[in-house]
């Protein structure tokens, strides 16, 4: 299905009323967690589109009064227990902000739009989905907009609080919502227990701390002239994710997709900073990536974990690094993948998030921020400067509130700092694709749109169809296109020599005998644990190690980056 896109519509609001949890409940004070108070008053945006779920459905009674009523009467039963999404953020005395679940309820919007989902841009938000779908929350923590297509299709749009809810605490709401639509039992309760994010002011503050993040009182105004930024949402294929960590390996370390997937942008970003650039002035590029600390929180008690699962708050962190914009364009990938691996590593402890709570702790009233969402405003560094987040746990087939699956979701957040925002997200086909959103600056996008169109491609209806992306092909079918092999080899292994041979179809020629065996680079040698690669001549694309000239291991087992795991005995 293909359409023209278009934006230049209407949305009209047919009806607005307040949500409110079923039972009634006692209103009380919740403080918010240390976590919670680094969050400066944002508000995050999250949809989902649905095809026409009339035209699917085997129940006549379908309508779209009878879906609002169903998300409506699911939403009354959800706050019951996720009730400081009915309650409103207020301040006490020492201007500290707080929850009030007082059951205020949560604003509901109804609309309609004289537009098909076909028609719409999701390749520019800023356009299509910005005050028209996602609703503005004048109000409470929580906001939501269910619309009605020309074409009877619908969007399920949500405003959260962040400094209430992050990304994971979101999911738990949505999932238990979608599942209590299915008139289904939620399989997770929320915990607001702030002792689980809590010290008893025993830690050692690491000094990074200080670089990492400010106290709000001592920063310094913004600029009277601010930077545009824009909106843009791409997708990116599995097969340039794992081209990223091919070409990220450096003595045989191997980087998770998202390092190098940041790593990759952060060069892109230093390229768009490079333009207009008076010769020898030297700019800082800056890049932060949001960190869950749950898991890292918890470190090895299982009991401890569990309970934090359910946590819902914000248990984040953002650890970030500058590299000068000339260095990131001439190192390769692999050495800027390092480079966020190293500013991560230290963030992804226990003591880092210990720290930083007693970090809060010892500001106190004065609250504080991450110094990488003011920009270069609070610096003396000058330079570009974005934050990458990971969405990779938004609701796949969890968010069916009894009419299917959506075709496409994103979250939506122009957050409105001096610092740009990505958030990737797994693809809706399930394939191994990732949907980006982006909110950078012109000139960044222009960039990426002119150097990297190989790698970021504007998510269009079409994508989201499948009409123009078959699903990746199993390892077995998967075709070969580049003349080297990547071996990870589990022991060592004596090997002296290396044949290759042509793929027929799904049989391959062995060199025992094979027509199309070649038999070169002889002798090996001892190959140790660990990671090589093996240039192959072309066309010759199979490779097998073998060790004194009888057949060692015609490899069976690849791994997801496609590296063929050698080892005696296996």
């Amino acid at each position: 299905m293909s359409a023209e896109n278009i934006g230049d519509f209407s949305v009209t609001v047919t009806n607005e009323e307040v949500v409110a949890a079923l039972l009634p409940m006692q209103a009380h004070s919740l403080p918010l967690s240390n976590l919670d108070l680094l969050l400066p008053a944002l508000d995050v945006g999250v949809f989902f589109c649905y095809k026409n779920p009339m035209a699917n459905s085997t129940n006549n009674k379908l309508t779209f009064g009878s879906m609002v009523g169903t998300l409506k009467k699911a939403l009354a039963q959800t706050l019951i227990s996720y009730y400081v999404l009915a309650g409103e953020v207020v301040l006490y005395n020492m201007g500290e902000p707080e929850m009030l679940c007082n059951n205020r309820g949560v604003d509901f919007v109804e609309a309609v739009a004289d537009v098909e989902l076909k028609c719409l841009n999701f390749y520019n938000p800023d356009d299509s989905i910005e005050g028209k779908f996602v609703p503005k929350k004048n109000n409470g923590v929580l906001a939501v907009q269910t619309t009605l297509l020309k074409c009877n299709g619908i969007v399920v749009a949500c405003t959260f609080d962040h400094r209430i809810t992050d990304a994971y605490s979101t999911n738990m709401f949505l999932t238990s919502w979608a599942e209590i639509a299915h008139l289904t039992k939620p399989t997770t309760t929320p915990c607001f227990c702030r002792s689980l994010v809590s010290t008893n002011g025993t830690s050692v503050i690491p000094h990074s701390l200080n670089d990492m993040y400010v106290p709000i009182s001592k920063l310094v105004p913004p600029k009277t002239t601010t930077t545009l930024f824009l909106s843009r949402i791409y997708y990116v294929t599995t097969k340039q994710l794992n081209n990223m960590q091919l070409q990220s390996f450096i003595n045989g370390t191997k980087r998770t997709k998202l390092e190098c997937f940041s790593a990759f942008l952060w060069k892109i970003v230093a390229c768009a900073a490079s333009k207009g650039n008076k010769k020898g002035t030297k700019i800082m590029a800056k890049m932060g990536i949001v960190v869950d600390g749950r898991k890292r929180l918890c470190k090895g008690d299982k009991k401890k974990e569990e309970i934090m699962r359910s946590y819902f708050g914000n248990v984040l962190s953002i650890p970030f690094g500058g590299k000068l914009v000339e260095e990131l364009m001439e190192k390769p990938l692999g050495f800027v993948a390092d480079a966020v691996h190293e500013f991560l590593e230290d963030a992804m402890t226990k003591e880092h998030f210990l720290g930083l709570i007693d970090w809060v702790e010892s500001h106190q009233p004065k609250l504080g921020v991450s110094r990488i969402y003011c920009g270069d405003n609070n610096s003396n560094e000058k330079g570009p400067s974005f934050v990458v987040s990971s969405g990779q746990r938004i609701l796949e087939d969890k968010m069916d509130f009894g009419w299917g699956k959506f075709v496409f979701a994103s979250y939506h957040f122009p957050w409105g700092g001096e610092a740009g925002y990505v958030m990737p997200m797994p693809s809706p086909l399930g394939n191994g694709d990732w949907v980006v959103y982006m909110h950078l600056t012109k000139e960044q996008l222009e960039i990426i749109e002119s150097e990297a169109t190989d790698v970021f491609r504007p998510i269009t209806l079409d994508y989201i169809n499948n009409s123009q992306s078959p699903a990746v092909p199993s390892h077995a079918e998967k075709p070969h296109d580049r003349c080297f092999l990547y071996a990870r080899l589990t022991t060592t292994v004596h090997v002296s020599s290396i044949h290759c041979a042509k793929e027929r179809g799904r049989e391959t020629q062995t060199p025992n005998g094979g027509r199309d065996g070649v038999n070169f680079l002889t002798p090996i040698g001892d190959w140790g644990r660990g990671i090589r690669r093996v240039n192959l001549p072309p066309p010759y694309l199979i490779a097998i190690l073998s060790k004194s000239d009888k057949l060692l291991k015609e490899v069976k087992a690849i791994d997801d980056l496609g590296f063929l795991i050698i080892g005696e005995g296996e």
